[in-house]
């Protein structure tokens, strides 16, 4: 798809959409750190390295996002054209200090950063915008309308636009744009003009006015507002970047960022003011840059108009006080709307989008909602009966690890040790081992940052009975924990414990690859091992277990660890792969083995119903989906017992939790053997005899009680 020409029809997802737009923007280099809703676009570029460096495309996977904002400053002195991407606001705060310094002397070639705005219900990071570093830095931000031909134009006239003006662009995209499925007419992919395809003779001369250094910076802070913002209002209003949508109502008008065009035409439908093509009542200005804002246009738009209504999401209120000083400056009394009948934190989803719409009318044109049709209660839903029946059928069950992880059996072993020397301060960490501050662990009291969560215990190294844990996955030491975390705690001669969980992947990212891989990847340098690196650091006391599922030797590691009298920082380095992505990699070829008649065994466990008491105690220790409960017959026992389902993989943590914790032996391995050979269809057979036997015999020595 990314090689599609002129003539072409693109049809795919908003996120491979803004990939291929890039390439047909003639971009130079592109580098970034994996992240939702945006990890797609650097795994497609890095997966397509030989096409690119057809093209002269450099593509780098960045070890964090101040990595990948520092490459920019190529575009500070080249005409080279240069993107990076990450996720929202948690990615941005890591590249704050390279931004800074990137925003200030400005760049000669075109810069786009491309954010997944991770916000509101769908979101898994903390509730900020992206809009305040661009306030903040003067950068110009991008929120294109929803429509996979407007982003498209969005990506190409974005790196005009920082040319235009030598300020670098944010691109913010949401997750439902990300994932939106649609179409438009491709072009060609433009191959950059300077590229190592095509070097350079000389390199640039030397300038000191292109450092963010002082006495220049003083200069450079004029030339934001001077030069530089009103060079990119110009090209906005030239190349017309926003949009206005004339409505049947003009004298009432809405100004909605572009990344929520869609949820507004949405709610305008439910009021009746809409249309399935998006013909609207009232006039709209969709803003696909939100900054700069042009004063002209907000002039324009709302002149002669009774209200307005600005939808802006999340806190503050940016947009709408801008429009309140540009309209005052110019003596407009328009009546501006926003936060008064919309809610001021939370995504904007149709519903509340609606509900705020509604409010707004009300007050300034309630005759428009006169044909409104009845409005959709979601509340209506969940009182519907089969709703309720569904809710005392199935029990609520926490989002938790996944089947088989690695990471379950660690936390296993930490309630055991902790079961045994009292409760310690467990500090966590981003990553998938997060989900163990849910039930049935409840195991990890802060969460800092991506690597940080040696670091967040530092104020508790002091002389104490108990140590303090940490916790971080391989993903957060590699992008900022080796130095943040373990370094820092070397060099402050801390006391804690700090486990490393090593899943050979960052697998809460989407499964790439890392410094510590175990995989051969011939692009990347992989198996350099965190034991190694943890030792070159200054760490004296390290233990590293290759097998997490081994409960009962974890237990005990743990245990040493908090009570050494070894001082310093004692690191455990807890390695197994991610089963999700194992399962990813193994599935297909013994899918494969299979079909072409190989012989092939398959371990799955189960548990013994005539053993199993009830207590359940296994499922409070390992939280595992595919262990949950089931009916007996049996009518001396009260309770349903433990059983597994088909969805197992055979890791056999229930059972070494089982037996770790002492619990009752009810667990037991099954072989599935697919293509069997004369051998063991033999070995099959006299297991059922011996087997036949025996419950044949005891069968006649039960005593049956006559009804």
């Amino acid at each position: 798809m990314l090689r599609l020409g002129r003539g072409a029809l693109f049809h795919g997802e908003g996120i491979l959409a803004i990939t291929k737009a890039l390439l047909q923007s003639g971009v130079a280099y592109v580098g970034g750190y994996q992240g939702a809703p945006v990890s797609h676009l650097l795994d497609v570029l890095v997966q397509s390295h030989e096409y690119l460096a057809e093209l002269g495309v450099h593509v780098e996977a960045c070890s964090n996002e101040a990595s990948a904002a520092a490459m920019l400053g190529a575009s500070i002195h080249y005409p080279l054209r240069g993107a990076v991407t990450w996720k929202s606001i948690v990615g941005t705060n890591v590249a704050a200090d390279a931004l800074s310094n990137l925003a200030s002397p400005g760049v000669l070639g075109g810069v786009l950063i491309v954010v997944g705005e991770d916000y509101g219900e769908g979101a898994s990071v903390i509730q900020e915008r992206t809009y305040a570093y661009a306030l903040k830095s003067s950068l110009i931000l991008l929120d294109p309308r929803p429509d996979l031909a407007r982003m498209v134009r969005i990506v190409e006239d974005g790196f005009a636009l920082s040319e235009a003006s030598n300020m670098p662009a944010m691109l913010q995209l949401r997750i439902r744009a990300c994932h939106m499925r649609g179409s438009f007419a491709c072009s060609d992919n433009a191959a950059p003009a300077v590229s190592p395809l095509h070097l350079m003779e000389e390199p640039a001369a030397f300038d000191y006015a292109k450092l963010a250094h002082p006495p220049v910076t003083y200069r450079q802070e004029k030339l934001k507002g001077e030069e530089r913002i009103p060079a990119a209002r110009r090209y906005i209003v030239e190349h017309q970047l926003n949009e206005v949508f004339v409505g049947h109502h003009d004298d009432i008008g809405i100004v909605v960022q572009g990344g929520l065009y869609n949820s507004l035409i949405r709610a305008l439908q439910q009021l009746g003011l809409a249309d399935a093509l998006g013909n609207a009542g009232p006039s709209i200005l969709a803003l696909n840059v939100i900054c700069p804002l042009v004063p002209e246009e907000i002039h324009a738009f709302c002149l002669g108009k009774r209200a307005v209504l600005v939808v802006e999401e999340g806190q503050p209120e940016f947009i709408e006080q801008a429009l309140n000083t540009i309209l005052r400056r110019r003596d407009i009394q328009t009546k501006i709307s926003g936060k008064d009948v919309l809610p001021m934190a939370g995504e904007y989803t149709p519903a509340v989008v609606t509900k705020g719409i509604k409010s707004f009318l009300e007050r300034h044109a309630p005759a428009l909602l006169g044909n409104a049709p009845p409005t959709p209660d979601a509340s209506n839903v969940l009182a519907d009966p089969k709703i309720q029946e569904l809710a005392k059928t199935v029990p609520p069950r926490p989002p938790g690890f996944c089947i088989g992880c690695p990471e379950r059996p660690i936390f296993a072993a930490m309630k055991l040790v902790q079961k045994e020397l009292g409760e310690h301060n467990v500090a966590g960490d981003i990553g998938c081992h997060l989900f163990a501050s849910l039930p049935p662990f409840n195991i990890g009291a802060t969460t800092m940052g991506y690597g940080l969560g040696p670091a967040s215990s530092s104020a508790f190294n002091v002389k104490a009975d108990k140590r303090p844990i940490s916790i971080l996955g391989d993903g957060g030491f590699w992008h900022n924990g080796l130095n943040s975390s373990v370094a820092n705690a070397v060099y402050n001669k801390h006391d804690g414990v700090i486990m490393v969980v090593d899943n050979f992947y960052s697998a809460a990212t989407g499964g790439q690859d890392l410094m510590s891989s175990r995989a051969l990847n011939p692009a990347r340098a992989t198996n350099n091992t965190i034991v190694s690196a943890v030792k070159g650091v200054g760490v004296k006391w390290v233990r590293h277990l290759d097998r997490t599922y081994d409960v009962g030797r974890m237990r005990d590691i743990l245990r040493d660890a908090l009570t050494t009298k070894e001082s310093g920082p004692k690191v455990i380095v807890a390695s197994s792969e991610c089963m999700l992505n194992k399962q990813r990699r193994v599935k297909p070829l013994l899918q494969k083995a299979v079909r072409d008649g190989e012989r092939k065994v398959q371990e799955r466990f189960g548990v013994d119903e005539d053993v199993c008491t009830g207590d359940h105690a296994c499922i409070r220790l390992s939280g595992c989906p595919s262990l949950s409960v089931k009916h007996t017959d049996d009518p001396l026992k009260d309770d349903p017992v433990a059983a597994i389902d088909n969805n197992c993989v055979g890791c056999g943590n229930c059972g070494e939790v089982s037996e770790a914790a002492v619990l009752c032996p009810s667990f037991y391995r099954a072989d599935i053997i697919h293509n069997p050979n004369r051998f063991d269809r033999l070995v099959s057979g006299l297991r059922r005899a011996v087997i036949g036997f025996l419950q044949r015999r005891r069968d006649a020595g039960r005593i049956v009680v006559a009804d």
